[in-house]
Parts: C-alpha cells; structure tokens; sequence
C-alpha cells in the first residue's frame, strides 16, 4: 500500500508535483585540495578530470571511486537538458543533503549555496539558465567539508582513520540531487497539523505570490474519494487555515487515527488557480495521530505505548550514509517489524525523506536525532541551532516522527553535568524546538545528564539481566542522582530534578558475535543460544521493571568497525528474525 500519488525514488515524497527530473547519475569530478578552483575559474569550465556517480560521496564503492582519504574541496559538474516547453515556468533546484557547504554555479554564474550537511535546499536557477530548444546548461557544485568538530557531523570521524564508533566521512553530494519546474506563484511549503481530540487539522501555506488574484483549494481525501474541500484567497507569502474534518453533507465522517498497528493516512491535495487557471498543483497527506505525556507515560492516541525501539545508524557497505536504493530502506524497515520492533531511533543522522514516507506508510515510529558537533563554542551553538531547525521543518508533517533527540550523551556539550552555559544552550534548543513544534516530546541529551526534558532517557550496557534488575529496582537512586545509574553517569544534571518524566532505557545490548574482528559491547558470545540467552535476559529485565515505559536496542545492523548488529553490514541475520520477534513480543504492550 502507498499514497495514491507516490512515485518511485521521489525525493521528497511528503510534497510531490508531477514536473520534475532527476540529477542523478554521472557528474565529473575534481579533487581541490588547495582549494584554488574558485580563483581558477574552475565554475566556467571545470576540466574534471575523474567521473562520479550522484548522489554518492566519493569515499564510496557506489560512487565509482572508493577513496577514503579526506579532500576538503570537491568538485561537480555536468550538463542539464530541460523541456522543451517550459514557457514562463520557474526551474527548482532541489539538493536533499550536501556535506557540509555547498556553492552552486549555472552556466558559470554564482545562483546560491547553502550549509549544513543534512538540511535539503532549493534554489531558484531560473534567471541563469539559456532558454531555447535544445540549450545546453551547465551546473557546477562545489563541497566544502572539514574535520572541524564546530560543525554537526554525527558519527562521521574528524581524524584520518576510523575510532571507537566514528566512521569514514561523509564529503559532498549524498542524497538525490532533482529539478522540478513551478509557475511563477507557487506553493512553497505547507505545515500540517492533526488535532485528533478536535477532529480538525491546521494548514500553514508558505507560498510565493507573484499574481494578483491567487485561490488555493485544497483537498482531503481517503483512497476512495474526498471529503473535504476549502478554499483559501491567498495574497501574501504566509496564511493559515484551520479545518473541521467533517463530511460536507452527511455530518461527523469516520475518522481513523494513525498508529503502528493501523497506519491510516488521509491524503491531500493543493491546487492553485490564478483567476481560473491551475497553475500549481501539489500532492501530501497526513496522520491523523496525537502523541502527548500523562503520568509517567508516553500516550499515543491518548493510550500508552510500550516503546520497542532499535537504533539505526543507517549505513551500508558499498554506500556509506546514501541508501543504495529506495528498496533498501523499505528492506531494513520490513526486517525491523519482522523483529517485532514498533519503532526505531534513527541515530546520529537525518535520514532520506524515502525512509520517514515509508515509516508513514507502514506504521514504524521513528525518534529523529540530530548529527552532533564535539565541541562547545560560538560557532559550534550557531550552526547547530541553524541546521536544527531546518530539520525540524523539513520532517515535521511525517506522522511517524514522533519524538526529537537534539543531543547524544553530552556530545557537543560535554560539561553539561554542572557548566551553566551549555546547560542553557539545551535549554534553548529545548524551547526553541518547542515553539516550532509544541506537541511531540524533545529529549534533551538522550542518554544521561538531562536538563529540562519529556522523556529521562538512560544507556545501559550492562550484560546481566540479573544486575540490570538489581540496578534499576530502586528509581529514587536512579532518578534522583543519589548514585550513577550505569556506574559512571548520572541521570539528571547538576541542578535538575527529576519531574515525573516517562523513562525509557534508549540504548542497551549491544551483543557482538566473537568473530576476531570488529566490537561490540561487553563480552563477545561464541554461539547462537548465548546470544539468545543474553538477549532475552537484559531484555526481560527492563521489561520487569514498572516504571520504564520502554527501550531502544542497538543496534540493527552491523557498521565497519562495530558488529553488534542483529544485522551483518550487508542484511544477513544472525539470529532468525522471528527469535527476536518472540522476545519482543513478550515485552509488555
């Protein structure tokens, strides 16, 4: 089952128009170490001088070159046809990620850039492009990364080789790189907000107003038909509009909520006419899904959810952080709801729009996690307070993202437990994620050491259920910073009570295979029943303990130098999938 108007690899599949073309493929390419193709002219006419394969990075076997050494300037280019029709059409340039900075030239003049290396971007190339039958164009990238720690790299490393659970880095292009072809008014983007106990949604229309007398209609529908219409006079950039989900002549319709178990979603259609010509037309949808906190718990649909999480880095052998295909990512979400997982923590990364869509479609909860800088200091603070917030408006319609993780076990903020100035940096991020989006929960430093946060979150790789039950059996001790939760960490920061907070064990397991190469966490088992054993045990052990409302186990798969996966790197299991299966499902509801 899918969206009715879902095609195949569209990058951005949460607002899709018809008119649109990928840049995917074959660019050249050219190395610039020395950084001099900007005083050389390199965007006039680049002279590249090897051939890569967009949208993956050059560090990759899937690029064509498979270098890991680091180059902190590369180069793209290559020649666009466009339709032969495109009349007073505007022309998108759509980049969904690029590591860290990018610049981007069209027939050798500058149309824009933008920084931050998990934010997708648009530009407006309209005004540089050589109109005409037949016109060759040419588009030329240029990728600035760095091993500075200041700028949000998640788990890439910022030295030479791999370390611990830093892997190779991520540099340039790598997600899918598309033109899509507007109106001069358009519609830009639009936020959409369910109210379930209201039985009502909330439009905000961002659009770009070039015309006079613009209407904007706007369509909910089931598969079968629609429902509801309105309509909206739209005369300037921002509007907004609330809308009872009620059947236009037979009164209250049978509203169906989005869960795991029933992920229903009600799609949406945006048309807008100038007088009465349509002149943009753009498909989404929406779940009709509220996710709120009562009483320790978190509710989902105003019901507890026993959370059963695994984390996710998102990686692959032959393609680093790009999802070799979009049935790879399908793949990996089937495999997780084979395991009997209902969620996932997608960890250190913002991942491919693909994956949220299909989350939607097939009722995964996702916990999305912002890449961490290593150090705290002006630069550090700006540019993740700015590329966070992209990331929030960028995913925040996907009914499946139903949490946000800004900071990793002090990661960026590594003296939060008593300095105040970064303690006041997460409780920035904390309010400003908050304004943006008041109804789902922010963990603010998953792990330990929180500051003001929905949900107190804990990381745990004890090996024994036995000692896991023993340890958590009294939660004033856990909780109220009387001892270390896990022998070296404290729940709460210096200066912060623990409030009632849902708590929730966010990293635990870990178990490797002793294969001789790779880590994992604790001792390595030997056999299949071990693994088994030791899984079932620490698992049943925070199941037994009441008031933990849920767990994330790390991880799903295998990456490079770290092979605790249930997963090798390549998506062969190492336990049959449903033996995980039955050990979650005995994990309370």
């Amino acid at each position: 089952m899918t969206t009715r108007h879902y095609i195949k690899d569209y990058p951005r599949p949460q607002f899709v128009r018809d008119a649109w073309q990928s840049l995917n493929g074959e660019w050249d390419f050219r190395y610039d170490d020395d950084n001099m193709g900007e005083r050389e002219r390199w965007h006039e006419e680049l002279h590249g001088d090897l051939k890569i394969q967009v949208p993956f990075t050059y560090e990759t076997v899937a690029s064509g070159i498979g270098e890991t050494t680091f180059h902190p300037y590369v180069w793209y280019e290559r020649e666009v046809q466009l339709p032969d029709t495109l009349g007073n059409k505007r022309v998108l340039l759509n980049f969904q990620a690029v590591d860290h900075i990018a610049k981007v030239w069209v027939n050798g003049s500058y149309a824009g850039g933008h920084q931050g290396g998990y934010a997708a971007f648009t530009l407006d190339i309209t005004d540089y492009l050589n109109t005409g039958a037949g016109a060759p164009n040419r588009l030329t990238v240029k990728a600035e990364d760095s091993q500075s720690c200041t700028q949000p790299r998640g788990k890439q490393r910022w030295v030479d080789e791999n370390f611990e659970c830093f892997y190779v880095q991520t540099t340039g292009i790598w997600q899918s790189v598309w033109l899509e072809y507007v109106s001069p008014s358009y519609l830009k983007s639009v936020k959409i907000t369910p109210d379930l106990d209201n039985r009502s949604v909330r439009f905000e229309y961002e659009a770009q107003v070039a015309a006079p007398n613009l209407r904007l209609e706007t369509r909910i529908s089931t598969q079968e038909k629609t429902f509801k219409q309105v309509s909206l006079h739209i005369d300037r950039s921002w509007q907004q509009l609330d809308v009872e989900l009620t059947h236009e002549a037979n009164g209250p319709w049978k509203l169906q909520s989005w869960s795991p178990a029933s992920p229903v979603l009600y799609e949406v259609e945006f048309v807008l006419y100038e007088g009465d010509n349509m002149i943009d037309q753009v498909y989404s949808y929406f779940g009709l899904r509220k996710i709120s906190i009562e009483h320790g718990k978190v509710l989902l649909n105003n019901t507890p959810v026993y959370q059963k999480l695994i984390l996710d880095q998102g990686y692959w052998p032959d393609s680093h952080l790009t999802p070799p295909s979009e049935e790879a990512l399908i793949a990996d979400i089937d495999a997780i709801l084979a395991m009997g997982y209902n969620g996932v923590r997608k960890h250190m990364k913002i991942e491919d729009a693909r994956f949220l869509y299909w989350c939607d479609v097939k009722g995964l909860l996702v916990w999305s996690e912002m890449a961490a800088t290593y150090e705290f200091n002006d630069e550090a603070v700006e540019q993740f307070t700015k590329e966070w917030t992209e990331i929030v408006r960028q995913q925040y319609n996907h009914p499946s993202v139903i949490t946000w993780v800004p900071f990793n076990e002090s990661w960026g903020i590594p003296q939060v437990y008593t300095n105040k100035h970064q303690q006041q940096f997460t409780e920035g991020i904390y309010h400003l994620t908050k304004a943006m989006d008041p109804d789902r929960p922010v963990i603010v430093n998953d792990g330990w050491e929180h500051t003001i946060s929905d949900i107190i979150t804990l990381h745990d790789y004890e090996e024994s259920g036995a000692a896991l039950l023993a340890r958590y059996a009294d939660s004033g001790s856990v909780l109220g910073g009387s001892s270390s939760f896990n022998n070296w960490k404290y729940a709460m920061a210096k200066g912060y009570e623990y409030r009632g907070q849902p708590v929730i064990v966010s990293e635990f397991g870990g178990i490797a295979f002793n294969t001789g190469e790779g880590w994992g966490y604790g001792e390595q088992v030997s056999s299949t029943e071990a693994f088994i054993e030791r899984f079932r045990s620490i698992t049943q052990a925070i199941k037994d303990t009441p008031y933990i409302c849920g767990y994330c186990y790390t991880q799903v798969t295998d990456v490079q130098q770290e092979v605790n996966g249930l997963l090798t790197a390549d998506r062969t299991p190492k336990i049959p999938l449903d033996e995980i299966r039955k050990i979650n499902r005995q994990a309370r509801e």
